[in-house]
């Protein structure tokens, strides 16, 4: 439940108008191993007008993504 909180009020920082927050945000989602932010970065990654930003939801959303393939291949065998 806490750490839900903690994703939903990440996920609102995304739409901060400054890049800084919007990168912080991005790497907090990372460390929560947020993959339900998976949409919500590549979306800002196709989106948002900063460079930084962009490559810090690529990189991110990779991360996440390879964790979440890795979880369920574990679980299915």
């Amino acid at each position: 439940m806490a750490r839900q909180r903690l994703v939903e009020y990440h996920l609102g920082r995304l739409k901060d108008k400054r890049a800084e927050v919007r990168i912080e945000a991005i790497n907090e989602l990372l460390q929560l191993d947020a993959v339900e932010a998976l949409d919500t970065l590549q979306e800002l990654y196709r989106n948002d007008p900063d460079a930084e930003v962009k490559k810090a939801a690529q990189s991110a959303g990779r991360t996440l993504f390879l964790k979440s393939r890795q979880q369920s291949s574990e679980s299915q065998a």
